[in-house]
C-alpha cells in the first residue's frame, strides 16, 4: 500500500486491551513483529499503537477500514488465516480483555486521520532512541461520552469553539470522532454498541510539550468557558488518555 493511498480511514476502532501484569512490552514486541504487515494485507490501516502511561497494564491501538463491508472482509482474512492462528495463543496469553472497542467515524469532513507521507519504522525491536530516552511523539485522546442523538451537534460546537483554542494552547490536531452505529459487521469481535461518544486526538513533540498544553489550558478563562458549554451533553466525566507510540506506531 502507498502512502498516499492512506487518508482518513472512514470507520476507525479505538481498541484499549487489559493485559496482565507485566505483559505489556511482551504483546508490543509481537504485535509489531507479526501484526502490522499482515494485517494492513487483508485490506485494514493499522493507524497507531501506544503504551499508556497512567495504566501500565493497558495497550491501545487504532486501525481503519474504508468501510463495514470492508472491515468484515479484512477482518474475516486476518483472524481465520495463517498468521493469526499461529500467534493467537502467544497474543491471548498476554491478556485479560481484549473487548473495550469503540467503534468511529470522523465527526466532520476532513476529521479523519491524515496518514500520507508518513513513513512507519522497520526496525520492530527499536523502542528506544540510541542514547536511552524514549521515542518521540506524545499522543492525547480525549473521550467524551454523550446523551444519544447529541454527537453530531457536539462535534460542530467542538469543531467551532474548541478546536481554535487546542490549537492556539500548542496541540496539533490529528482526528476527531463521533460514534459508528452501524451493525457490527464482524460480531466475533465484539464493539461498545450502546456508547455515544466524540472522541478528538490531538499530538505533541513530547511529553514536556503535552505538559505545557495542559498548563496553558487550565490557564485559560476562554478554554474554561468553552468546556462548561460543552459539558451539558455529558453523561460522565470526560476520559482522557496520555500515550506513548510504539517503535512502528504511524501516529504520533
Amino acid at each position: 500500500m502507498n502512502q498516499t493511498s492512506r487518508l482518513a480511514s472512514p470507520v476507525v476502532e479505538l481498541r484499549q486491551y487489559t493485559l496482565k501484569p507485566g505483559q505489556r512490552e511482551t504483546l508490543i514486541a509481537l504485535f509489531d513483529r507479526e501484526f502490522v504487515e499482515t494485517q494492513e494485507a487483508t485490506g485494514m490501516t493499522v493507524i497507531g499503537q501506544f503504551r499508556d502511561l497512567d495504566r501500565p497494564d493497558m495497550f491501545v491501538w487504532l486501525r481503519g477500514f474504508e468501510d463495514m463491508r470492508t472491515r468484515k472482509d479484512a477482518l474475516s482474512a486476518f483472524y481465520g488465516g495463517p498468521v493469526w492462528a499461529a500467534h493467537r495463543d502467544a497474543a491471548n496469553a498476554t491478556m485479560i480483555d481484549s473487548d473495550d472497542v469503540l467503534l468511529l467515524k470522523p465527526a466532520w469532513a476532513g476529521a479523519g486521520f491524515d496518514l500520507s507521507g508518513l513513513q512507519r519504522s522497520t526496525a520492530a525491536g527499536a523502542e528506544s532512541m540510541s542514547d536511552g530516552s524514549r521515542l518521540p511523539g506524545f499522543v492525547e485522546i480525549s473521550i467524551h461520552h454523550l446523551r444519544p442523538g447529541t454527537e453530531a451537534g457536539f462535534a460542530e460546537r467542538f469543531q467551532a469553539e474548541a478546536v481554535p483554542q487546542l490549537a492556539a494552547n500548542g496541540a496539533r490536531l490529528l482526528g476527531a470522532f463521533i460514534s459508528e452505529h452501524s451493525e457490527n459487521t464482524f460480531p466475533r469481535l465484539p464493539v461498545r454498541a450502546a456508547d455515544n461518544v466524540f472522541i478528538i486526538v490531538t499530538g505533541f513533540d513530547d511529553d514536556d510539550a503535552h505538559a505545557g498544553y495542559r498548563a496553558a489550558l487550565a490557564a485559560s478563562p476562554a478554554w474554561r468557558a468553552v468546556r462548561e458549554a460543552l459539558q451539558v451533553d455529558s453523561t460522565k466525566p470526560l476520559e482522557t488518555l496520555r500515550l506513548t507510540p510504539t517503535a512502528r506506531s504511524l501516529l504520533r
